[in-house]
């Protein structure tokens, strides 16, 4: 099975719709696949459910689709460095569900590993529970949270081979790993592609059986969120 395509656009052709709901890996802007992110914007799908930890930052990674009012629903555990992420919660136009951090990879490896739900102690007493199941475990309170299954995954990994065996880079596997799996289909963006029995299979990350379509999105420009600086000392000597 060919899993390798031209681009963005080749590969997410006949996976989207309308009202589809999306795993989206990456933390702030340190590993998310923004090639993906902009063909989704191309398409000009909408009423998008998105499943990731925060939605980047104005005007970048998945903060374009909010700009382009793409996305009905975040499931998100951060949004404060996203201000129309801010402003459209905040004006009723776009609909969130706060989830703890580590509930939030756990709800998507559980849906990943075919688990319906889990009952955690996170959130217990406070907003994250109302509504929700709260069952005693050895005179401890826990939460039920539903495990989380996607239409699509989109993903970015550093290495891969043609068969989608897939290595994160440090810090950039962040929540990647467990959204590729709660995915019916998992489409990943990847900096370099390597023949078959080129990556020692025991540095593998994610194994190719979840990874359904690859593209190579190389070259990338390195974004950072906030540019923290102080004076060089000659400079600060000089002052």
């Amino acid at each position: 099975m060919k899993k390798l395509y031209p681009n963005a656009e080749a590969a997410l052709d006949g996976l989207l719709f309308d009202g589809m709901t999306i795993c989206a890996g990456g933390f702030g802007l340190c590993g998310i696949p923004e090639r993906l992110i902009d063909a989704l914007q191309a398409s000009g799908v909408k009423d998008l459910t998105i499943a990731s930890n925060n939605a980047g930052i104005d005007n970048e990674g998945l903060g374009k689709l909010l700009r382009s009012r793409q996305v009905k629903k975040m499931i998100s555990s951060y949004v404060g460095e996203n201000k129309e992420f801010e402003r459209q919660y905040l004006a009723g136009e776009l609909e969130v569900e706060f989830c703890p951090q580590g509930t939030l990879a756990e709800r998507c490896r559980a849906g990943g590993a075919g688990i319906p739900g889990f009952y955690t102690k996170t959130g217990v007493g406070t907003q994250v529970a109302e509504g929700k199941e709260v069952k005693v475990f050895d005179g401890e309170e826990y939460v039920l949270e539903r495990g989380i299954r996607a239409d699509l995954s989109i993903i970015k990994g550093w290495k891969a081979d043609e068969a989608g065996n897939l290595i994160f880079r440090k810090t950039a596997r962040n929540f990647n790993q467990p959204m590729a799996t709660a995915g019916k289909i998992c489409v990943a963006e990847v900096e370099e592609v390597v023949p078959v029995g080129s990556l020692d299979p025991d540095a593998i990350h994610l194994p190719g059986i979840y990874v359904k379509r690859l593209i190579v999105g190389a070259p990338y420009d390195k974004k950072i969120e906030f540019r923290t600086t102080r004076p060089r000392p000659e400079a600060a000597g000089a002052a």
